[in-house]
């Protein structure tokens, strides 16, 4: 699942936090911020995915993805014969 943010102000930041700790890949796109709070954006989104185990990318200029570590499907437990 991907989520697509636009934020307007740093209040957003938790909007971010949310959708990648329930797995959204998050599409952040901080073309219409400054540029100091778009790297406060950048800044925050680096520490949730280094502290999560997933990765940041930029796409394009001031859009980034934010994907979430994988998650290993559970292996079905096969009783002894």
């Amino acid at each position: 699942m991907i989520k697509t943010l636009r934020p307007r102000g740093y209040d957003e930041a938790i909007d971010i936090g949310h959708y990648f700790c329930e797995g959204f890949a998050v599409v952040l796109d901080l073309t219409a911020l400054t540029p100091e709070a778009a790297r406060s954006f950048v800044d925050f989104s680096s520490g949730l995915v280094t502290g999560r185990d997933g990765a940041i990318e930029r796409v394009a200029p001031g859009v980034f993805v934010l994907r979430p570590a994988p998650v290993e499907a559970p292996q079905p437990s096969v009783a002894p014969a």
